[in-house]
């Protein structure tokens, strides 16, 4: 099947081509067409990295006219989730419908300006839904599809009861679908109590990340990350491979900068114009050049075999994306090698990361220049050292002379140095391990009137996270609420595990101290 199948207009079709989405997939064949012909509401048993962004925001882009009111309302568990809703579907739409995501820790005047506006779409969270829906500076009453993404987590995260005060804003003429990774029996509470007529589908499990791919992260420092991606590539002995930013900007950025260094690079993002995306895809498919940096979107419906790394140069800000990526190694029976790098303050995400893709990642270290000199001599060794048919003669007489004239050692070692200036140590950057002693504090919401001790939250914490009780210090018990601090990798832990559940979360960051 392909996307022609789905009787789509000529300007859906058109985006669907640019983002390079070659074929749907299992979730998008079931879901896209029922969507289209408004046929029921629906309960998709799907997880992570399926393509069920793509399988409503197409129907949604295909079915909605700019009407300057609230047409399609999609709910997401978090923040970053809703802005890559957003963004996702801002990125198939050619026509002038609105989009407007909706989450906490954004202005909500700016927000409010935009909605009096007019808007078409909204990707909001439960909370910041529902403050506006209080405030009045939403109407969700003329909402002919609402949404809900990732409904487990939702539950999870306490939010259900806010999803049901946002159902009854909305008027029963509605579709409804909602997605899951797995369907709980109040999710199908939910359902039987506020939608009819509803089918639920349940797209097969696959395995999330292949086997064939060896996943590790890198622990560095922001401005250490070049230096660390030139010194894995020329650790290597045939790499081939994608290297993900999470902007144009810095896509270009690193491109500019290993090409600068010699290597055999290209960039490759939303501006390329489709013939510049087919002359980069073809070198790199032909393998004239050998690695290819480029943004989730650009890469989206590229299908190239045999790579040997991905290289996650900014962590992903959605689990989906970190699946997409580490897919592409490990293909056709051959073994691939996924490394994400990652900053003391992206811990949480990465938390995030193993717990949706339920991968096992193991921790990296960045090639030292003595392993890498060592690689490349053996390499350059293993070259000379070759059997091939015989050279032409000119060589042989040009040898004999430099023999004749200088010692064999020195000869050797001059055509070396010409040959092989990557040799040089000097060529590589001193790499400082991450600041240890980069704390933060957090703030706990129950103290001495909870019956807390010191001892006890310490305990307490150590059980939850699984952290080492000796990172924990500065610990200090009040009466109504307590503080610790921990080193950054550990609060991005602790933070992911007691992540907001309703409203308040047990731990938090605690605000700056005057």
């Amino acid at each position: 099947m392909n996307f022609e199948d789905f009787n789509l207009s000529e300007k859906t079709l058109y985006a669907i081509n640019e983002k390079g989405f070659e074929k749907p997939t299992p979730v998008q064949k079931r879901v896209i067409p029922i969507l289209l012909n408004k046929e029921k509401n629906l309960i998709v048993q799907a997880k992570t990295g399926t393509g069920k962004t793509a399988a409503f925001g197409i129907p949604l882009i295909e079915l909605l006219e700019s009407k300057g009111y609230v047409q399609a309302i999609i709910l997401t568990p978090t923040r970053e989730l809703a802005l890559q809703v957003s963004e996702e579907i801002n990125s198939l739409k050619r026509k002038r419908l609105k989009i407007l995501p909706v989450y906490g820790g954004q202005s909500i005047s700016r927000q409010i300006e935009h909605l009096k506006r007019g808007v078409d779409i909204v990707v909001g969270t439960p909370g910041r839904i529902l403050d506006h829906l209080e405030r009045k500076t939403i109407d969700l009453s003329k909402v002919e599809y609402f949404i809900l993404d990732e409904a487990d987590e939702m539950l999870d995260m306490g939010f259900i009861d806010d999803v049901e005060k946002i159902l009854k804003s909305t008027s029963d003429e509605k579709i409804f679908l909602m997605f899951s990774a797995t369907i709980p029996r109040r999710i199908i509470d939910l359902a039987k109590k506020y939608i009819k007529n509803y089918e639920v589908i349940k797209i097969a499990d696959k395995q999330l990340t292949t086997n064939l791919t060896e996943q590790i992260y890198i622990e560095l420092n922001e401005n250490d990350k070049f230096e660390a991606l030139c010194r894995i590539i020329d650790v290597e002995d045939d790499f081939y491979g994608m290297v993900f930013c999470r902007t144009k900007v810095e896509v270009d950025n690193v491109s500019s900068k290993l090409i600068e260094r010699g290597y055999d690079a290209e960039a490759l993002h939303g501006d390329f114009s489709q013939y510049q995306r087919e002359r980069v895809l073809k070198k790199f498919k032909e393998k004239r050049i050998n690695i290819l940096v480029a943004t989730d979107v650009a890469a989206r419906g590229i299908d190239i075999s045999g790579l040997t790394h991905v290289i996650n140069y900014s962590i992903p800000l959605n689990p989906e994306h970190y699946v997409h990526r580490v897919g592409r190694t490990g293909r056709a029976g051959r073994e691939g090698v996924a490394i994400t790098f990652v900053t003391p303050k992206e811990y949480r995400q990465l938390f995030r990361i193993k717990k949706f893709s339920k991968a096992k990642i193991k921790e990296g270290k960045i090639p030292s220049v003595e392993q890498i000199i060592r690689a490349k001599s053996e390499r350059i060794k293993s070259e000379l050292l070759k059997e091939e048919k015989k050279l032409p003669n000119i060589y042989y007489n040009l040898a004999d002379e430099l023999l004749k004239k200088t010692n064999p050692r020195e000869v050797i070692a001059k055509l070396l140095n010409m040959s092989f200036k990557s040799l040089n140590p000097e060529k590589y950057e001193k790499v400082l391990p991450p600041k240890e002693n980069e704390v933060v504090r957090l703030f706990i919401a129950k103290g001495k009137q909870a019956g807390l001790t010191k001892k006890d939250l310490v305990r307490f914490i150590v059980e939850k996270t699984n952290i080492s009780p000796k990172v924990i210090s500065d610990v200090v018990v009040l009466d109504k609420f307590s503080f610790i601090t921990v080193p950054y990798k550990e609060a991005e832990i602790i933070l992911s595990i007691f992540k907001k559940r309703g409203r308040r979360s047990l731990i938090s960051k605690a605000k700056e101290r005057n």
